[in-house]
């Protein structure tokens, strides 16, 4: 039996979130009989162990205490595993992490766990470092963190080729061991009705039709462009409505948004809130005319992927992380000045055939290099045939 503890994600069942999502999926269409999965929880309660997609859940208890949460978390979860390995005497165990949080103390943990005949995978995740929110010292942490990190991993799983190739290129010194699997999506219809009563209470409260409005779904930061978007939108002549769905809750950033761009004197531009009720936010992606997307910090973005799998007409920003993932299934903008204001003017009355067309494009892209099929078909191969392979690195 080949077993492998994930750490990183919050936990499943997934409420929220690319990793916890990604780890639900993992486990839940897992098919081979050879692969136990133990799976690291977050809580702010005391502790509990759960069996769920007959994966072992443990459930580590974090402290409030700001930014430093996430290390704390990955550190305990890691400890949690090097105790039941050892409890249990299970030999080739893989650990695998996701982001990388804990690069300062990841040697020590590390040369305990090879010690115990386990092995070190990690899932570098986006560009942590570059991300505005954070200041110049976590900055810094963050990139000494995924440094270490990549130079003690034995496997370095990439869900972007950009991430593989930046992985390989920065730190060829330490002759990384890449592998690239994507992250997944599905391709399936809500099960809500045009007519049923909560996708039409939804239009109802924020004031919107069906096929008349641009979409974008994300998390409310800088570096996802929404003041881009905005100013551009504002520049565009179409008379569609453009629903952000974020959070915006005690949100500094929105203020400042707010002050800068005077969006809140454009009609068209609705911040509708969160949306946690999935079938009802895939209707809504379903009948939304296009999708912005602004990413361009990170991998491969499951919210894009969402669209990519729901809405026909997809309007992305063109960096390599984007573009590797929607090829010819969308069309792209830039952060120049007028470009995104110029391609919803161009688009904003496309014919049916048009939009059908860039619709199957996109679900083909979908189907073709982003099922969760594939994806845990390619996880299995690598839990399954790597470890006997690996060689000790744990004098790095």
């Amino acid at each position: 039996m080949q077993h492998v503890f994930i750490i990183g994600s919050k936990g499943i069942p997934a409420k929220y979130g690319g990793f916890e999502t990604f780890v639900d999926k993992l486990t839940e269409n897992k098919k081979s009989k050879e692969i136990k999965y133990h799976v690291a929880a977050i809580t702010d309660k005391s502790p509990k162990e759960y069996t769920y997609n007959d994966s072992h859940c443990f459930e580590v208890k974090v402290p409030p205490i700001g930014v430093a949460k996430a290390v704390y978390y990955d550190i305990a979860a890691f400890e949690y595993c090097l105790d039941y390995i050892r409890k249990h005497n299970i030999n080739n165990a893989i650990v695998y992490v996701l982001a990388c949080r804990i690069g300062p103390f990841i040697s020590f943990l590390k040369k305990r766990l090879n010690a115990l005949g386990g092995h070190l995978y990690v899932n570098p995740d986006g560009h942590e470092w570059k991300r505005d929110k954070w200041n110049s010292i976590i900055k810094c942490y963050w990139k000494l963190s995924e440094q270490l990190m990549i130079k003690h991993s034995e496997l370095i799983i990439c869900d972007s080729k950009n991430i593989e190739k930046y992985i390989r290129k920065s730190y060829a010194s330490y002759h990384p061991d890449t592998r690239y699997i994507a992250y997944g999506a599905e391709i399936t219809s809500s099960s809500l009705a045009d007519d049923d009563e909560k996708f039409v209470k939804w239009l109802k409260e924020h004031d919107v039709k069906p096929g008349q409005y641009y979409l974008v779904v994300g998390r409310f930061v800088p570096e996802n462009n929404y003041e881009k978007m905005i100013m551009e939108y504002m520049k565009s002549s179409t008379d569609k409505d453009f629903v952000l769905i974020t959070n915006i809750e005690k949100n500094r950033f929105y203020e400042e948004l707010k002050l800068k761009t005077g969006f809140d004197s454009d009609k068209r531009i609705k911040f509708v809130g969160t949306v946690y009720d999935q079938e009802l936010l895939k209707k809504i992606r379903e009948k939304a005319y296009g999708y912005i997307h602004g990413h361009e910090v990170g991998g491969t973005n499951p919210s894009l992927l969402e669209a990519l799998a729901s809405t026909k007409l997809n309007l992305l920003l063109n960096v390599g992380f984007n573009r590797e993932v929607g090829e010819k299934g969308a069309v792209y903008w830039s952060k120049n000045h007028g470009s995104l204001a110029k391609l919803l003017n161009s688009v904003d009355e496309c014919s049916q055939e048009f939009l059908d067309k860039y619709g199957e494009k996109a679900k083909q892209r979908v189907r073709t290099q982003f099922s969760w099929e594939k994806i845990v078909k390619e996880y299995e191969q690598i839990f399954e045939g790597k470890t006997g392979s690996i060689s000790d690195n744990s004098g790095l």
